[in-house]
């Protein structure tokens, strides 16, 4: 159509092929091609010229009104993929979400930022790279020796985070300063649901000192668990960063099982492409940076 309109306007096959920087022969296979769509002639022949049929103006008058809204379409487009402070939603399971939310909205406050919409999703593991689909970010965890993420989506790590074992400040084990399996198995635990990525640690912990752990409480909010912990509930997996320290609470590293999450960051590649979600991107790196800092990275006395 884009030809047929050149055509009409340039009054020559040649002309046409010139100003669509296109061979006289590739102009003519074009029309030809066009030409069997069509029930009426598009074009005929005055001398050696080759002009527009009545039908053939009409069409070429609908490729103006084509072209325009095409390039409407893709300035819109343009304008969408390149907004600065377009809108960006977040999703994070609950501790991820804690932690970073508030570094996030302090990271994009004021005029000219990405406009922000938070959203927590607990999930099992395998549900994260689903909530791609609703979300333009997602932050999943999983463990060390779990699979990786499908290939459907980007996935970006934010956070290597070490899970420690939590005890009441009283618990004799605090004398320890690094516990192993056999030091914990005889104790009660407060544990995530099934499905979950943490309770690959419990398993192998139990697997470690052989013996089948006493799971007496399902908790998988973590400021929850850290209040039955300190009550005298059991003891529990925390991830070292990304929870608030709790002033009944001791901190133990575990030896002789892999312990430790990857915070990644999920996202359709298509998503990327907005510049709204690469300064989100951007930010969520240096929240975790700034996480991780904030801690010192240490292990805990």
């Amino acid at each position: 159509m884009q030809i047929l309109r050149e055509l009409g306007e340039s009054g020559s096959v040649t002309a046409t092929a010139e100003a669509l920087l296109m061979t006289p022969s590739a102009i003519s296979q074009q029309l030809r091609l066009l030409q069997r769509s069509i029930p009426v002639p598009l074009t005929e022949r005055d001398g050696r010229r080759l002009v527009l049929t009545d039908a053939g103006q009409a069409l070429a008058r609908a490729a103006i009104e084509v072209e325009t809204a095409m390039a409407t379409a893709r300035h819109a487009i343009d304008e969408f993929v390149d907004q600065p402070d377009a809108g960006v939603s977040v999703a994070a399971f609950h501790s991820a979400a804690s932690a970073f939310f508030p570094l996030l909205l302090l990271g994009q406050a004021g005029p000219g930022r990405p406009r922000l919409s938070l959203a927590d999703e607990d999930v099992a593991q395998d549900h994260f790279p689903g909530l791609t689909r609703d979300y333009d970010l997602v932050l999943a965890h999983r463990l060390d020796q779990a699979p990786p993420w499908p290939a459907t989506v980007t996935a970006d790590t934010l956070l290597r985070e070490p899970l420690d074992v939590a005890l009441p400040a009283d618990h004799p084990l605090t004398a320890k300063r690094r516990l192993t399996p056999r030091d914990v198995a005889d104790q009660p635990w407060i544990t995530v649901h099934d499905g979950f990525p943490l309770m690959a640690t419990i398993d192998a912990i139990a697997s470690a000192a052989n013996r089948r752990l006493d799971v007496v409480h399902r908790i998988n909010e973590f400021s929850v668990v850290a209040e039955a912990v300190a009550a005298g509930g059991g003891l529990a997996l925390m991830p070292r960063w990304t929870t608030r320290p709790h002033p009944a609470l001791v901190l133990r590293p575990l030896s002789g099982v892999h312990t430790r999450r990857h915070i990644d960051v999920l996202h359709r590649p298509e998503r990327a492409a907005r510049s709204a979600v690469r300064t989100v991107l951007t930010e969520l790196h240096r929240a975790a940076a700034t996480i991780q800092r904030r801690d010192g990275g240490a292990v805990p006395a």
